[in-house]
């Protein structure tokens, strides 16, 4: 899994799994300053309600 897959798909669908959440939480140590940055701009998508935490279907 990587960083950017995760947020495409993110937009793509407007949901963040769970799972997703907790491997972007374990690794965002390794973030260089790029990622770091998208990893914020996930978590304000989260905080506006354009992103939905949950599951995809399908």
């Amino acid at each position: 899994m990587s960083l950017g897959a995760v947020f495409l798909s993110s937009m793509a669908t407007g949901v963040l799994t769970e799972a997703e959440v907790s491997w972007i939480a374990a690794h965002q140590g390794s973030f260089n300053r790029h990622e770091a940055a998208v990893a914020l701009r996930l978590g304000r998508l989260l905080d506006q309600g354009s992103i939905n935490l949950g599951c995809r279907l399908g």
